[in-house]
């Protein structure tokens, strides 16, 4: 078990994934067989794309490059150049990895609330913050490495520069699939095998994906789908004593507030700065926001999207409930995206005056007294006018 364990923890299983489905390194020698793609002989900074705590060197001398050999560059300098033999593959697990970023979370978990269901959004937010804070912590409490380059191909730099167990993509889509399965099959007339095998397949894309972009090794996404599936088990029989506390509960606004700023307050401290204190108070920002406008449409019985505007069955949908589902769709992010700016802009203001230093002062924005009130009342903001101050607008077009 040990040696499994192992041997799933490290790079070789993530670079053969990599080169059964067309990926290599540029000056693999098992790129040059005949898999139908061309070969090259490109230069590679060995040793630099390696992620958290990793030396970096400088860059390679740039050359132009040969037809199906692509250039990545990391932010400190990491350049690789790859080869890419099957384009179905390389197009299919960049936009199924897309999938699992918070800012496809961020639209979805909206659409969802202004065209579907407010009772299956709920449920999912709640889901995904839960999954996400333990996801991000889990990774800087254990400090697991990403797998090495070389051997393996990395496509995605940012990420790098945090810990790779478990993976917080392949939790997030395990968690937002089943919990979209799960909270629908009683709303929805659909067959119940049709929506596992959906959720089975999204989570599967966006698990693989972390494979293939060379982000995570087997074991990371592994454990993440496992963690993601043991909460979601833990949290379900308790769905609906939650919701109806996050309606009800006099303490609701309080603890929304109060209790995710004290977990973004004290995130776990590393030695150098790394994304996922800022990503997590995102997310919880978001929820948090959205959990307080759910509690206050209960408490001044706004009125909700009728459920009937969208109904999985035959017909699925008709042409006027898709136009109306779209410009919902579109006027919500147009105001979303309308808040995020101006609160970012005023929250930023604020805080450079009250700690002396510019907006585009990186290193003083990454700080915790300034990180997590910038990200926090910014997304707070935002789940709040998702599910407050959007309803209304979409009420006073006729919209609801």
């Amino acid at each position: 078990m040990t040696r499994l364990m192992g041997t799933l923890r490290g790079s070789q299983p993530v670079a053969r994934f990599q080169r059964c489905c067309g990926l290599f390194l540029a000056g693999d020698r098992s790129s040059n067989g005949n898999n139908g793609g061309p070969s090259a002989e490109g230069n590679l900074d060995r040793g630099t794309c390696n992620g958290v705590g990793a030396l970096r060197g400088p860059a390679a001398p740039g050359r132009g490059l040969p037809n199906g050999v692509r250039s990545g560059r990391g932010q400190q300098g990491c350049t690789q150049k790859y080869i890419v033999k099957n384009y179905f593959y390389y197009y299919l697990f960049r936009f199924s990895a897309a999938l699992g970023e918070e800012v496809f979370y961020i639209t979805f978990l909206p659409f969802t609330y202004w065209n579907i269901d407010h009772s299956v959004s709920r449920r999912m937010i709640v889901v995904w913050s839960i999954v996400m804070y333990i996801g991000q912590v889990s990774k800087d409490i254990l400090k697991w490495p990403r797998p090495l380059s070389p051997p393996v191909v990395k496509l995605e730099m940012r990420t790098d520069a945090e810990y790779g167990m478990p993976s917080t993509h392949a939790m997030a889509a395990t968690a937002i699939s089943f919990s979209f399965l799960l909270a629908t099959a009683n709303l929805y007339k659909y067959p119940f095998e049709l929506g596992l095998a959906a959720a089975f397949v999204f989570s599967a894309l966006v698990c693989l994906s972390r494979l293939y972009t060379g982000m995570h090794t087997v074991l990371d996404v592994i454990g993440g789908a496992l963690i993601s599936a043991v909460l979601l088990l833990l949290l379900y029989p308790a769905w609906d004593t939650i919701d109806h506390l996050l309606l009800t509960s006099p303490f609701c606004p309080l603890l929304s507030i109060a209790v995710p700023l004290l977990l973004c307050y004290n995130y776990p401290k590393l030695d150098y700065y790394s994304p996922t204190r800022g990503d997590t108070t995102t997310i919880l920002g978001a929820g948090a926001g959205a959990t307080l406008g759910f509690w206050l449409n209960n408490q001044f019985a706004a009125s909700g999207y009728p459920r009937d505007s969208f109904q999985l069955g035959l017909p699925l949908l008709t042409s006027r409930m898709v136009v109306v589902m779209l410009t919902r769709f579109l006027v919500g992010i147009l105001l979303v995206l309308l808040t995020r700016w101006l609160m970012k802009s005023v929250v930023l203001g604020l805080l450079g005056y009250r700690y002396k230093f510019s907006r585009g002062d990186l290193e003083a924005r990454r700080r915790l007294e300034v990180e997590v009130p910038y990200k926090f009342i910014t997304y707070f903001s935002v789940g709040l006018s998702a599910t407050v101050i959007v309803p209304r607008f979409h009420q006073l077009l006729g919209l609801m």
